[in-house]
C-alpha cells in the first residue's frame, strides 16, 4: 500500500455545479486534499484507516483550517490536486493507514472512497480523483 501523494495548492474541485460540499468545523489542523471523519463533538478530523473511532469517511477538505476554523467537505464530486499517473483507469482508492491520506491499496480498513476516473482535456484525458462519500457506511 502506497499513499498517494497531494498538492495541496492544486486542491480543486472539476465540475462545482455538480459537487455536493458542506460545510464544518476542523477540529485539528488540516490540510486541503486531506480525508476526514466526524467526530464525536460534531467537528471533523483526519480519517485514519488503522485509528480507534475514526473509520467514517465523511469526505475531502477543500481548503485548509486550523482548529475552530471553518473547512469545506468534499462528500461527492471529482478533484484536481492527487498524482493519479501511476494508477489505472477506474483504479479503487482507499482511506490510509496514514492520517488524512488517500492509498492505492486497502489499509487496515478495505473501505472504498474514491475511484481515478478521466476527464477530456483539449483532446487528451487527465485523471483526477471521483469522491463518493457514504454517510451510512463505517469502514471495517
Amino acid at each position: 500500500m502506497a499513499d498517494i501523494a497531494l498538492t495541496a495548492a492544486s486542491i480543486a474541485r472539476v465540475y462545482p455545479q455538480s459537487d455536493e460540499v458542506y460545510p464544518f468545523v476542523a477540529a485539528a489542523a488540516i490540510t486541503a486534499g486531506q480525508a476526514l471523519y466526524l467526530t464525536s463533538t460534531g467537528k471533523v478530523d483526519l480519517y485514519d484507516s488503522n485509528g480507534s473511532g475514526t473509520l467514517q469517511f465523511l469526505g475531502i477538505a477543500l481548503n485548509k483550517a486550523a482548529v475552530g476554523q471553518a473547512v469545506d467537505v468534499l462528500k461527492r464530486g471529482h478533484v484536481y490536486g492527487f498524482t493519479l499517473t501511476s494508477l489505472a483507469y477506474f483504479a479503487p482508492v482507499y482511506g490510509s493507514n496514514t492520517a488524512g491520506a488517500f492509498a492505492d491499496a486497502a489499509g487496515a480498513s478495505s473501505l472504498i472512497t474514491g475511484r481515478v476516473v478521466s476527464i477530456p482535456d483539449n483532446g487528451n484525458f487527465t485523471k483526477v480523483l471521483y469522491i463518493q462519500a457514504s454517510w451510512n457506511v463505517v469502514s471495517a
